[in-house]
C-alpha cells in the first residue's frame, strides 16, 4: 500500500504542466486597457499558454518578474526596414525598445513584389516579426515611372491589379506618401481606385498625406475622402502640424479626426513623440523641380534661369512659414560628404565659405540634392500640439524608421528610443497619459488596426510577444546629437516564445515571423 504522501506527490506529479517559460510575479498590463494586475504567464510552442497562478506549473526556464510589468510586444505600424532588414536582421534598435512587431512599406515606398519580399524575410530570419503595406509611389513608378501627369485607363487598371495581388500575397493594406515623388503628382481619384483594390481584400488605406503645414486641414480631408469612398479604413501617419504659423492647429485637426469617426469613418492616426521630423532633403525643392527623377533633376538644375526660379520659390515657401535660415535642418545622413552629418544647413553653408544668407543656404541646399541628397532631421513642431494629439485616444505610436545600423549615421534618436520615451517622458515624468492606456496604444490599438489577429493582448492562445520592464526606470537616452543609444528599462523582450533581448542585451535569437493580411491567399475578387 502507497502512503497518503506518496499518492499525493505522484498525483501532483502528474497533473504538474510543463511549459517552456513561467513568468512570475510580474504586474499585467494585458494591452486592452485593463487596470494592472498581479498574475503569471506560461508560454509554451511560442503562444500564451496559460495565465493565473503558477500552482503545479513547470517550466524549462523561470522569469521573476516581481516589481515589473509584463506586457504584450509593443507594434509600430509606421516603419522603413526595407534594406537594412536583410543585412541587419536582429533588429536591435527596435528590440531593445520593447518592439516585438513592425508594419512597413509605409509613405508609399515598398516591395512590389511581396511573395518575395516575404520569401527573402523567411531566409534570413528576423528577430522581429514583419508585415507590410504594398506602396503606391513604388507601384506608380513600375507603371508610369516619375512622370508628372495622369495614368491612363489601361495604366491605372494595371496599378490597380499590382495592389490587388500585393493583398493576396500577405500585405495588410496601401500606402502613399503624397508629398513624395511620383506620388505628389497623382490626384485623389487616382488614389481611390488604387485604395478600392485595397479594400476588396480588407486592407488599410495608411497614408503620408499630403500636407502637414498650411494645408492640412485639405490633406486629412482628402484622406478622409478616400477611406469613405473607398469603403477602407484610414491611417493618417506621423499625425502633426508643422512650422510656426500652424502651431495651435491641432485642436481643429484632431476634432477633424473626431467627426469623421461620428460619421463612421473608421480613421486612426499614429505619432512619434518628438518635435522633429526625419525625411529627405529633396522636400525642399518644388515638386514640379522634381519629375522625371534626379537626372531631369540635374539638368533642370544646370539651367541657370532654372535654378535661379528654384531658389526663388524655396525662399518664398521659407518666407511663408516665417523661417529667416536653415537652422532648424539637420544633416542626418550626407554620404557625399559625411563631415557634415550632425550639422544644420546653416552651418554647412558657412563651411562652403559663401555668406550667411538664405538666398546662399538655398544655394547649398541646391548643391547638395545635386550630390545625392541627405537624409534630413526638420525642427519644426511645438510640444503642446504633440501633448495634444498625444491625448487623443485613437492614436498609436510609432517611430518612422529603419533599422538602425549602430554607429552608423546620424539617425532621428526616434528609430531607438519610441516607446521608451512615451513610457519614460509622457507617462511616467509629464503624466500626459496613463501606463495602461499607452500600452493599449502601442499593442491592441495597432494589432486591431492592422487586423494582426494573434497579436496585442496577454490572453491564452495568442502569440507570446512579450516586454517585461521597469516602469520606474524605462526610458530613451537616445539624443539627436548622440542617437546611437539603446532604451533603459527593458529587461526582457520576447518574440513567438523566445527570448531576444535579456537584461539590456540582444541575445542574437532571430524568432520573427512574417505577418500576411486578411487577403492573403483569398485569389481574385
Amino acid at each position: 500500500m502507497l502512503s497518503t504522501g506518496i499518492l499525493f506527490l505522484l498525483t501532483f506529479h502528474l497533473q504538474a504542466q510543463q511549459y517552456d517559460i513561467v513568468i512570475l510575479n510580474g504586474k499585467i498590463v494585458d494591452g486592452a486597457g485593463n487596470s494592472w494586475y498581479y498574475g503569471d504567464v506560461a508560454v509554451n510552442d511560442g503562444k500564451i499558454a496559460k495565465i493565473g497562478k503558477a500552482v503545479g506549473w513547470n517550466a524549462t526556464r523561470v522569469i521573476d518578474a516581481k516589481g515589473l510589468i509584463v506586457a504584450p510586444g509593443f507594434i509600430d505600424v509606421h516603419t522603413h526596414i526595407e534594406g537594412n532588414d536583410l543585412k541587419v536582421p536582429t533588429a536591435g534598435n527596435f528590440i531593445m525598445d520593447g518592439v516585438t512587431s513592425v508594419v512597413t512599406g509605409n509613405c508609399g515606398g515598398s516591395n512590389v513584389d511581396i511573395a518575395g519580399y516575404f520569401r527573402q524575410l523567411d531566409s534570413v530570419k528576423t528577430s522581429i516579426n514583419v508585415a507590410t503595406l504594398i506602396g503606391h509611389n513604388s507601384v506608380r513608378r513600375k507603371i508610369m515611372g516619375d512622370g508628372q501627369r495622369d495614368p491612363s485607363a489601361e495604366e491605372q487598371l494595371k496599378m490597380e491589379q499590382i495592389v490587388a495581388r500585393a493583398m493576396q500575397e500577405g500585405a495588410v493594406g496601401l500606402s502613399t506618401g503624397l508629398i513624395y515623388v511620383p506620388g505628389t503628382y497623382s490626384k485623389t481619384p487616382e488614389v481611390i481606385g488604387l485604395a478600392k483594390a485595397a479594400s476588396r481584400y480588407n486592407g488599410v488605406y495608411a497614408s503620408h498625406i499630403r500636407d502637414e503645414g498650411d494645408h492640412v486641414t485639405e490633406a486629412i480631408e482628402e484622406a478622409i475622402n478616400i477611406g469613405r469612398q473607398a469603403n477602407i479604413p484610414v491611417e493618417i501617419s506621423h499625425f502633426k502640424v508643422t512650422y510656426k504659423p500652424n502651431w495651435g492647429r491641432s485642436v481643429s485637426t484632431v476634432a477633424q479626426v473626431e467627426k469623421a469617426r461620428k460619421d463612421g469613418i473608421d480613421v486612426t492616426i499614429d505619432q512619434y513623440p518628438y518635435v522633429a521630423s526625419s525625411t529627405t532633403l529633396n522636400t525642399q525643392i518644388p515638386n514640379w523641380a522634381l519629375s522625371g527623377g534626379m537626372d531631369s533633376v540635374k539638368i533642370r538644375l544646370k539651367d541657370p534661369g532654372m535654378r535661379q526660379k528654384i531658389k526663388l520659390e524655396i525662399l518664398e515657401s521659407l518666407k511663408k512659414r516665417k523661417i529667416t535660415n536653415y537652422g532648424f535642418a539637420i544633416v542626418a545622413y550626407y554620404a557625399a560628404d559625411t563631415a557634415f552629418n550632425g550639422k544644420n544647413i546653416s552651418e554647412v553653408n558657412l563651411l562652403r565659405n559663401r555668406r550667411p544668407t538664405l538666398l546662399a543656404e538655398a544655394e547649398t541646399v541646391l548643391e547638395m540634392v545635386e550630390n545625392g541628397s541627405a537624409s534630413m532631421i526638420y525642427f519644426s513642431m511645438n510640444e503642446d500640439d504633440l501633448k495634444r494629439i498625444m491625448q487623443f485616444p485613437f492614436n498609436m505610436f510609432a517611430s518612422d524608421a529603419g533599422i538602425a545600423r549602430y554607429g552608423s549615421g546620424m539617425p532621428h534618436p526616434r528609430a531607438y528610443g519610441t516607446n521608451a520615451r512615451v513610457l519614460g517622458e509622457y507617462v511616467r515624468l509629464l503624466k500626459v497619459i496613463p501606463l495602461e492606456e499607452a500600452i493599449r496604444r502601442m499593442t491592441s490599438l495597432p494589432a486591431q488596426k492592422f487586423q494582426l489577429r494573434d497579436r496585442g493582448l496577454i490572453r491564452e492562445g495568442m502569440a507570446a510577444d512579450l516586454v517585461i520592464f521597469d516602469e520606474a526606470n524605462v526610458g530613451d537616452q537616445s539624443t539627436f546629437v548622440k542617437p546611437h543609444a539603446y532604451s533603459n528599462g527593458f529587461n526582457f523582450v520576447m518574440v513567438n516564445g523566445q527570448v531576444v533581448a535579456e537584461n539590456g542585451k540582444h541575445t542574437g535569437v532571430r524568432s520573427g515571423q512574417v505577418l500576411k493580411g486578411p487577403g492573403f491567399g483569398s485569389g481574385s475578387k
